[in-house]
């Protein structure tokens, strides 16, 4: 049905779903800011009135940005939901759970708020952030503020092509947002992000061979090796879910970030969902390993140092928080 044969039910529902930029394509640079919200009143009533704006804003650093890619994604966590936007949680919404293995463990740790900030140049996510930071005042405190940048064609810094298996197509909104199954949140999605820190020494000092095993493809022109049978598994193949509906994808918007002067190396990940359980899945069969306790073991070179969850809510979703 077009827009123009829809009732004016349906396109209301139409617009209150309207997703914030979850489909937006990967670009040379991103940044990952987490905020957390200070305590009182005042402070929950700044912080509504800015996610309120966070559209203009968008479109205010899209108009200097001379038709390159400018978008940003604003989620919402567990702990604020309630007393931030007065309505009922997503479904699915927790605060990140801790996943402790026998050797690795999947850590916790704060965050009420995250802006996803994808950019052609990294002018752009400054600007946006100084403006966004300056209007939030003294209501919110930087948890994490990572810079995130391409690497040569998509690849982390291990050297493999990153999110390989990401959806596209129609596969892509089926996959991330938020359907029938919670229609006040139709249109959302579930975000996971954690910053993992790379031993580089210890990874270039493995064969290429054992490196691939490790990963699942070869790292030269990234083809997908066959699955193993039994005992240790891959990362691509603990990463892959599948139940009696079929395989269930996720959307990884992964960005490599470094500091080299202080010898820091990482892969910052995120992950979008249409159920948070996917993902959640998705790190149990890493951690814990499947079968217990063979781990993913490209955790014995990347170590999380954050976890943390949220919901990504439809456009409308924000503007309404301001009225």
């Amino acid at each position: 049905m077009s827009n123009a044969t829809q009732t004016p039910e349906a396109r209301h529902r139409a617009i209150d779903s309207e997703p914030q930029y979850i489909d937006a394509p990967m670009t040379a640079s991103a940044a990952f800011l987490v905020l957390a919200i200070n305590p009182g009143d005042q402070a929950l009533e700044t912080v509504r009135a800015v996610l309120g704006s966070t559209a203009d804003l968008i479109k205010d650093i899209r108009g200097r940005a001379n038709g390159e890619t400018f978008t940003a994604n604003v989620g919402i966590g567990h702990r604020v939901w309630l007393t931030l936007t007065g309505k009922a949680e997503p479904r699915e919404l927790t605060a990140f759970r801790e996943i402790k293995g026998a050797k690795h463990t999947a850590i916790s740790t704060p965050g009420d708020l995250l802006c996803h900030i994808r950019a052609a140049s990294t002018d752009l996510i400054i600007e946006f952030e100084k403006i966004l930071l300056e209007a939030f005042g003294d209501a919110v405190i930087a948890v994490d503020d990572v810079a995130g940048f391409r690497y040569f064609d998509g690849r982390d810094l291990l050297e493999f092509v990153d999110g390989t298996a990401n959806p596209d197509g129609l596969d892509l909104p089926a996959a991330t947002l938020v359907g029938d199954e919670d229609p006040d949140h139709a249109g959302g999605s579930y975000v996971v992000v954690q910053k993992y820190l790379h031993n580089l020494a210890a990874w270039r000092a493995q064969a290429a061979e054992t490196q691939e095993a490790i990963i699942g493809r070869t790292k030269f022109d990234n083809v997908e090796l066959a699955d193993a049978s039994e005992g240790q598994k891959s990362h691509k193949t603990l990463c892959t879910i599948t139940d009696e509906e079929g395989e269930h994808d996720i959307l990884r918007d992964n960005m490599p970030f470094a500091v080299p002067g202080r010898g820091e190396y990482g892969t910052y990940f995120i992950g979008y969902s249409r159920h948070l359980w996917v993902i959640e899945k998705m790190l149990e069969r890493m951690f814990i390993g499947d079968p217990p306790p063979l781990h993913d073991r490209i955790l014995d070179y990347s170590t999380p140092v954050s976890g943390a969850t949220f919901f990504v809510p439809p456009r409308q979703f924000l503007a309404d928080l301001s009225d």
